[in-house]
């Protein structure tokens, strides 16, 4: 028979026993509890300790459980994916050796949740010409090539590719600092993440405390009017704060 752990999902400020229900990761439907240490918890689950799977169901249903206890507590830890401990006695032990760490990043995060934004250009042969309008030395190359009646201008099509790269990213980090620019008034902290293909040009994640969501809202609201035109956004949350903390226990913190 498998040992079992205890899953971890995140670390709560309180005393009291929780049961979030038949939620926990695997697929078996183990109850999600809280163990704690004088007023900190960390919220688990029961779990196979020498068979976890990493995979996009597991990511989702870690997730779908720290937005699960979100909903009843303002301040809420993520701990990282695909952390297990052998027993609640690990558990409390770690707790209480990290017991001001944890207490202190709690208070920093009361009250507050992540809210993600992307932006897609919608046309992006529009794009590729303002790329070509706002820069003379890919016009002046382009127009070079046309005139090659030999075609023998593979070397120059490629070196046009790459100066087209090279502005690519210029013009997305110009245009991703314009979202942010109106979005980070509203926010405690902001990342960016990486941006994926041609079409993305802003992958941004905003610490913003609950009482500002509304204000955070309308601004989305008015650079969705402001751009639709040129670009589509994709806003998401409240999320649980991953881009700002994930607590990380190394293996050799439990054999302490």
């Amino acid at each position: 028979m498998e040992k079992e752990g205890k899953y971890i999902y995140c670390i709560i400020g309180t005393k009291q026993e929780r049961n979030f229900g038949p939620i926990g990761i695997g697929g078996r439907g183990d109850d999600v509890l809280t163990f704690g240490h004088n007023d900190l918890s960390m919220v688990v689950s029961s779990h196979a300790i020498t068979k976890f799977v990493v995979n996009r169901e597991n990511m989702l249903a870690h997730e779908r459980v720290i937005e699960e206890v979100m909903k009843e507590f303002d301040s809420v830890l993520p701990v990282r994916f695909g952390t297990i401990a052998s027993n609640a006695d690990e558990i409390r032990n770690l707790l209480g050796r990290r017991y001001r760490e944890l207490k202190n990043a709690l208070r920093d995060l009361d009250h507050k949740v992540e809210l993600g934004v992307k932006g897609v250009w919608k046309n992006m042969e529009i794009i590729f010409q303002e790329i070509t309008q706002e820069n003379k030395g890919i016009r002046k190359a382009k127009e070079e090539i046309q005139k090659d009646t030999n075609r023998k201008n593979i070397q120059a099509k490629m070196d046009v590719g790459k100066m087209v790269e090279k502005a690519l990213e210029k013009k997305k980090e110009k245009e991703a600092e314009r979202i942010v620019d109106a979005l980070r008034r509203t926010a405690s902290d902001y990342k960016f993440n990486k941006t994926i293909g041609d079409e993305m040009f802003v992958n941004a994640a905003f610490l913003v405390d609950k009482g500002r969501e509304k204000e955070f809202d309308n601004i989305m609201d008015d650079l969705s009017d402001e751009h639709k035109e040129r670009v589509k956004f994709m806003y998401t949350g409240p999320l649980p704060v991953f881009n700002f903390v994930n607590i990380v226990i190394y293996p050799e913190e439990w054999e302490k």
